[in-house]
C-alpha cells in the first residue's frame, strides 16, 4: 500500500508541474495579447477626429461608398442593380431622445403575444 501512496503523489506532482507550465504559457499568452491590443489602440487614438469636426460630413454617403453597396447587392443577388438613394441612419449611441427612446420600447413591447391561462 505504501508503493501506491507514493505513486500517487509522484503522479499528482508531476501533473501540478504540467499544470502550471500550461499556466505560464497561457500566461505569456495573454502578456502578449495585452501588449498586442496596447498597440493597435495607439493609432486609433490618434487617428480619431477632432471634437471640432463637422458632424454633417460624417454622414454623408459618398460616391465610393454607393459603388461598394451596388458591387455587394448585384453579387449577393445575382444581378445588376441600381441604387436610387442611400442615407445613414441613426446608430443606438445617436438616439439622445428618451421619449423616442421610450415610445420604441412600448412598440415593440406590445407585439408579444401574451400568454393567458
Amino acid at each position: 500500500m505504501a508503493v501506491k501512496s507514493a505513486d500517487l503523489v509522484r503522479d499528482l506532482s508531476e501533473r501540478q508541474l504540467a499544470m502550471e507550465r500550461q499556466l505560464g504559457e497561457v500566461a505569456g499568452a495573454v502578456k502578449a495579447l495585452q501588449a498586442r491590443v496596447a498597440e493597435l489602440s495607439q493609432p486609433a487614438a490618434a487617428a480619431t477626429p477632432a471634437a471640432g469636426v463637422n458632424a454633417a460630413a460624417k454622414e454623408v454617403v459618398t460616391p465610393e461608398i454607393l459603388v461598394v453597396i451596388t458591387a455587394a447587392v448585384t453579387a449577393y443577388l445575382g444581378k445588376k442593380v441600381r441604387i436610387r438613394s442611400a442615407k445613414l441612419l441613426q446608430t443606438p449611441r445617436d438616439v439622445v431622445n428618451s421619449w423616442s427612446q421610450q415610445g420604441r420600447a412600448i412598440v415593440q413591447a406590445s407585439h408579444h403575444p401574451r400568454i393567458r391561462g
